[in-house]
């Protein structure tokens, strides 16, 4: 649903504009926001907001919100309660989180970004990071060092091993090449790949069932939704060999938390690498922060100088476009 009677930038005054997230306080030097500044004020939020009546508080002065996707919520219900909203500056062409319908319907104008030409290598590299994170123990190995330690952990080749892509989209397909390098054997499933389209990205297709069986390493590459939100449950961690890792830089819901942690305190699994979480920034006391045998990152999988430049470089001419008052790239436009 789109609304042609899109509100502008206020003549009266100085807009006022909100950059939501910005945990690394890199907004204002990865892009140039020099043409916004000097028509607008500019407000950088680091710290995520408490709950809803907390980001309701500190934004209900201001026009637009530049938001990072997948971080603050925006839903209906936060929309409804922010009177003088004018405009959300988007990154990506989808975002979940925001209920772009509800903005709207109240004239709100919701503008996206293109995705980083090299966006997917972001997530590839960050896969591939964990996984040998993972095989070697780096992360703890690392921390030994620093305490004196020398060879605590046995390491793993990956060489010969068999690496389960569970998607093979995009972001999966990419996935191949890098491990074939790495001498590993392919396999691939998602509820909608069949073995046609397996043999195009040259690996082999497997069920769900025999992927989780007979993999060592399994990576997650698939999009979040209804459909597939829980995909991944007890019943699979459980088919896992012993010996094997779970890799998700995709989406946190898509694998059952509480199911996961069982099998990480439990040892049914060798261990997890995990970039996404079923509640971002992952609080301070959650389970998942003390479980057996992880690497964890705090999503950086699109988070690197170049990507987070792109998504702001594209919100600023988006804004200056809504200052000029000619909104472009609205959500849902054809």
């Amino acid at each position: 649903m789109t609304n042609t009677n899109l509100l502008l930038a206020p003549t009266d005054r100085r807009p006022r504009i909100a950059i939501l997230d910005d945990y690394l306080d890199c907004a204002l030097t990865v892009a140039d926001w020099s043409a916004v500044l000097e028509r607008a004020d500019v407000t950088v939020f680091r710290e995520a907001f408490s709950d809803q009546d907390d980001a309701v508080a500190k934004l209900q002065d201001f026009d637009v919100l530049a938001i990072m996707r997948e971080r603050t919520p925006l839903s209906r219900a936060i929309i409804e309660r922010l009177p003088n909203l004018r405009m959300i500056a988007m990154t990506g062409v989808r975002n979940p989180t925001l209920d772009a319908v509800a903005a709207q319907e109240r004239g709100i104008v919701v503008s996206t970004t293109t995705s980083t030409p090299n966006g997917s290598a972001n997530t590839v590299e960050l896969a591939w990071t964990l996984i040998l994170s993972l095989a070697r123990w780096i992360p703890s190995q690392d921390a030994g060092m620093r305490k004196g330690e020398w060879q605590t952990r046995l390491g793993r080749n990956i060489a010969g091993k068999k690496l389960g892509l569970i998607g093979l989209g995009r972001l999966g397909a990419q996935m191949v090449p890098i491990a074939r390098a790495f001498q590993m054997d392919v396999v691939a499933w998602s509820p909608n790949l069949n073995e046609e389209r397996a043999a195009e990205a040259c690996v082999a297709y497997a069920s769900k069932e025999e992927l989780f069986s007979t993999s060592d390493f399994i990576s997650i590459h698939m999009v979040l939704s209804a459909k597939t939100r829980g995909l991944i449950g007890t019943e699979d961690l459980g088919r896992m060999k012993p010996s094997a890792f779970l890799v998700n830089t995709a989406r946190g819901p898509l694998v059952d938390e509480q199911a996961l942690l069982e099998a990480l305190n439990s040892g049914k699994i060798a261990g997890a690498g995990l970039d996404v979480y079923d509640r971002e920034p992952l609080p301070v006391d959650h389970p998942l922060r003390s479980a057996p045998n992880t690497v964890l990152s705090p999503h950086l999988g699109f988070a690197t100088r170049e990507g987070l430049g792109h998504y702001y470089t594209e919100s600023i001419k988006n804004i200056i476009a809504w200052l000029d008052g000619k909104p472009q790239n609205l959500f849902g436009a054809p």
